[in-house]
């Protein structure tokens, strides 16, 4: 996939399974999920080590987000459990 598409995409990546399903656990008991999680990691690790053209990107990505969503419906909100 070429750099300036602007869809989201799938990646893969290595980890070991039990703390992939762990992970999954904890998220929902926090009351989200993972997809949102590793979003909301990568967003704010591109805020604070990001450069001018990443932080841009992020700009980018962030409208890019908003408008899918809007079109969509948008992602429900997070309700924690108090549990």
């Amino acid at each position: 996939m070429a750099a300036t598409d602007d869809h989201t995409f799938s990646t893969r990546f290595r980890i070991p399974k039990r703390m992939w399903d762990a992970y999954g656990q904890v998220t929902e008991q926090q009351g989200t999920n993972r997809t949102a999680d590793l979003v909301d990691h990568v967003r704010a690790y591109i805020k604070d080590h990001g450069d001018a053209e990443a932080l841009a990107q992020l700009e980018a990505s962030e409208r890019e987000l908003a408008e899918r969503r809007a079109r969509k419906g948008g992602r429900p909100r997070r309700t924690a459990d108090p549990a």
